[in-house]
């Protein structure tokens, strides 16, 4: 199977998901969120101000589909970057999130 291009309109459709509700943690991201004490508010503050880090995209084969970096601050100005992937029936998958302030 060919590897899909990358989307090029991710940012913006990252927070047009968020915005309507259609998003949803994984259970990966749950677990990080607990051990790094990361919020949901935070998480969607990160992807609806912060700024695509292309460099670190990565393809998962398991899923074959990308998962996207979105890097941005919290209001308490912590650097997070929040890893992302759409999926056409659930909407926006939060991967998993990254406190980069360690």
């Amino acid at each position: 199977m060919e590897r899909p291009s990358k989307d090029p309109d991710i940012l913006e459709k990252a927070r047009r998901l968020i915005a309507e509700g259609n998003y949803r943690d994984t259970w990966h991201s749950n677990e990080r969120k607990t051990l790094r004490v990361i919020s949901r508010f935070e998480i969607i503050h990160v992807i609806q101000s912060g700024y695509w880090e292309k460099k670190k995209d990565k393809f998962d084969d398991e899923w074959s589909a990308w998962n996207y970096a979105i890097r941005g601050k919290t209001l308490d100005k912590r650097e997070l970057r929040v890893i992302v992937s759409i999926d056409e029936k659930t909407g926006l998958l939060i991967i998993t999130v990254i406190d980069l302030t360690k």
